[in-house]
């Protein structure tokens, strides 16, 4: 078994609720990274973004994912944009399996919407949230598992995250 499951994806791709979930399941921790910045913070995300922008954020989050990679037996939960720092995503792959969760955009903005209290959707058009997810796209293709999310529930993806495990590790006998 790999150290850790690693959840990378665009923001609304269902990391923590599927997260969970598969933690559950599998009888390991749940570890998100966006929850522990939050807590370290004392400060919810969009906070952090409004009074300190965020570059200050990505910087607490290095450390949250250099903290969450030295886990074993946990699934962890990313921010989507934890794999633009070249160092997360050395950590996120160090030792673990790391599971792309593909959305189409609209799921994303539907799912992700629905809290409003994501900074980087905030007074943005959705072209310009378009641009983003398009950009943000080729920086999850170093997952080793890819999940589509659309039309599914948490549990089946959940479901079809273990079944690819069960196929990886059966390869390696």
């Amino acid at each position: 078994m790999p150290d850790n499951i690693v959840l990378i994806g665009f923001m609304g791709s269902g990391k923590t609720t599927a997260g969970k979930i598969l933690a559950a399941s599998l009888g390991w921790s749940f570890v998100d990274t966006d929850a522990m910045i939050e807590e370290d913070a004392g400060l919810s995300i969009k906070e952090i973004f409004a009074r300190y922008g965020e570059q200050y954020f990505r910087e607490l989050e290095q450390a949250a994912v250099a903290q969450a990679a030295a886990s074993r037996g946990a699934v962890i939960a990313t921010g989507g944009g934890a794999v633009l720092s070249g160092d997360n995503v050395r950590r996120l792959r160090e030792g673990n399996k790391v599971v792309w969760l593909q959305v189409r955009l609209e799921t994303a903005l539907q799912r992700a919407g629905v809290t409003g209290d994501r900074p980087l959707l905030q007074e943005r058009r959705r072209e310009e949230v378009a641009e983003l997810f398009k950009r943000r796209e080729p920086y999850y293709t170093f997952a080793d598992v890819y999940i589509d999310t659309d039309g599914k529930d948490a549990a089946a993806v959940a479901g079809e995250i273990k079944e690819a495990l069960k196929l990886w590790l059966a390869s390696l006998k």
